[in-house]
């Protein structure tokens, strides 16, 4: 009785949560930077519109331009959100939301090589980057500042 009465609680709080959609993650759209001596990295992020937000990244040393990345968020396969970036404009690949929060985001992909997870959390001016194995392991963070 204690197992149906629980799985009927969790169906009615599954169905009382709306589903996620582009418009939650609003909270990322801006234009970003970081800078550390001669080494930079900027990344910017549309507004949601028409469901999707646009968004570039492009780091660089001095007045050199080293990588960049054309991405955006738009409705996957199931309308979930999904991250979908292209890493020099390569072909794009697919990292659906798995989880979020007012002001974080996590997506993932475990069939990629590297990263398997994208994680974003925003802090007033500040929002941090960091991408890893889908365990956590081999992370890389950029703390951005608002621009």
């Amino acid at each position: 009785m204690k197992a149906i009465l629980a799985m009927a609680a969790a169906a009615v709080l599954a169905a009382a949560s709306p589903a996620a959609s582009v418009d939650d993650l609003a909270w990322m759209a801006g234009q970003w930077s970081r800078e550390e001596g001669d080494r930079w990295t900027e990344e910017s992020w549309t507004a949601p519109r028409g469901g999707v937000m646009l968004g570039h990244s492009r780091s660089g040393r001095g007045d050199s331009l080293r990588e960049f990345e054309f991405l955006r968020i738009a409705a996957g396969a199931d309308g979930a959100p999904a991250y979908i970036a292209q890493p020099g404009g390569r072909a794009p690949v697919v990292f659906p939301l798995v989880r979020r929060d007012g002001m974080s985001a996590t997506f993932e992909n475990p069939a990629h090589d590297y990263p398997q997870r994208i994680h974003y959390v925003r802090g007033g001016d500040a929002m941090t980057a960091t991408i890893s194995l889908v365990d956590g392991s081999k992370p890389m963070r950029w703390t951005f500042r608002r621009r």
